[in-house]
């Protein structure tokens, strides 16, 4: 007998990844982005924007590793973008005349000012993200092995560069822990967490995407930046222990350099790096969202449990936000919507059919106006 074939249906894999936003959640799909908040009065704003990544096959930005430095710059904007949106939806943001600095710069330099802000504050994050996860930790591991170093001249290389990428992981966790004890984050990460639930009911296919269905699933997936982030990390620690062990090998550094000197050029090159560890993190974490063995979940599963810091259970209402961000951003009607402009558009009916039989029935029971008597005829004077 041939084997039973399994009635299951398919897993369906699609490309739509997201993040939380002011209230409300972020799609972004292979053509466009869209966004959806909840506002104070409870009604959904909702946006979208056609967008393209540079990273297409069969072009240089679209090739394996490649891909992944400009998947990872992308996201940064956009990142940027979507918050700056989702105050202006959810009416928290303003608008305030231009200074006369500002219209210099606009009528001289054709610089948008809100442009230059972005970049300013993608700038000082990415600043940030650096001195906090790579500064930080080698400064940490050369002050634990300063003693082992002499004359710039460190025996202990190897065993530094694995501290470095152990203080950095345990910075990232410290990290995540502490800012999910703010109130206002976690009701980001509740949103985190109705995304997740969200791709996944679509993906599993099997019923219809509502808050009710996707609240049974988990709010964990193998895709969500946080494991991207904690790939970064790991795989830094592999290719910077590897340039540490080449740079030794190659004589550096040379006898009698100066050890803050030494320090520097380590930091740049570890900087330099930082694409080729972005990139290949990237290649990994498609690799192990495409299948499921014990090896992905393996490689999966630190940034799984991360995820327990990073998303929280949301209620019925942050779905909603979400399955109205997802339909839109695949550019496909949304049951949810539809079904509630047809009760909406029935309720009119409803009240407008109530409101003309109590008219008809008014004029039904008013009293009947008299009519007025006939004045007689004037008889004529010629009778």
């Amino acid at each position: 007998m041939g084997k039973k074939k399994d009635n299951a249906p398919a897993v369906r894999r699609c490309s739509v990844g997201g993040q939380a936003v002011m209230e409300g959640v972020m799609m972004r799909s292979d053509v466009g982005i869209a966004m959806a908040v909840r506002k104070p009065d409870g009604s959904i704003a909702k946006s979208y924007k056609k967008f393209v990544s540079k990273a297409q096959k069969g072009t240089f930005w679209g090739l394996p590793v490649v891909r992944g430095v400009v998947a990872f710059i992308e996201s940064l904007k956009t990142g940027m973008d979507t918050t700056t949106k989702s105050a202006d939806m959810l009416g928290e943001g303003f608008e305030e005349e231009p200074s006369k600095f500002e219209k210099w710069l606009a009528d001289k330099l054709h610089i948008d000012v809100s442009d230059a802000v972005m970049g300013v504050a993608i700038f000082l994050g990415v600043a940030l993200a650096i001195g906090l996860f790579m500064f930080l930790p080698q400064l940490i591991a050369s002050l634990i092995f300063g003693k082992a170093v002499k004359d710039a001249v460190d025996t202990h290389y190897v065993w530094r560069s694995l501290v470095e990428g152990g203080v950095r992981l345990v910075i990232y966790v410290g990290y995540l822990f502490l800012i999910s004890l703010i109130k206002d984050i976690r009701r980001l990460f509740m949103y985190h967490g109705a995304e997740h639930k969200t791709i996944a009911c679509y993906e599993a296919g099997v019923e219809e995407l509502t808050p009710e269905n996707a609240m049974k699933y988990k709010r964990l997936h193998p895709r969500c930046g946080t494991n991207y982030l904690f790939l970064v990390m790991a795989v830094s620690i592999i290719v910077l222990t590897l340039v540490d062990i080449l740079m030794h090998a190659l004589g550096f550094p040379p006898e009698g350099m100066n050890r803050a000197l030494s320090f520097v050029i380590r930091f740049g090159v570890r900087i330099i790096c930082l694409p080729l560890i972005a990139g290949i993190s990237y290649e990994v974490l498609r690799a192990a969202a495409k299948t499921d063995n014990w090896f992905t979940k393996a490689v999966r599963a630190p940034g799984m449990a991360l995820q327990l810091i990073t998303t929280r259970e949301p209620d019925p209402d942050m779905l909603e936000v979400a399955i109205y961000s997802f339909y839109l951003a695949m550019g496909e009607k949304n049951p949810l919507e539809e079904k509630k402009l047809r009760e909406e558009a029935e309720r009119k009916a409803a009240v407008e059919a109530e409101k003309q039989a109590a008219d008809e029935t008014a004029a039904e029971e008013a009293p009947a106006e008299e009519a007025p008597a006939e004045e007689p005829a004037p008889e004529d004077e010629n009778e």
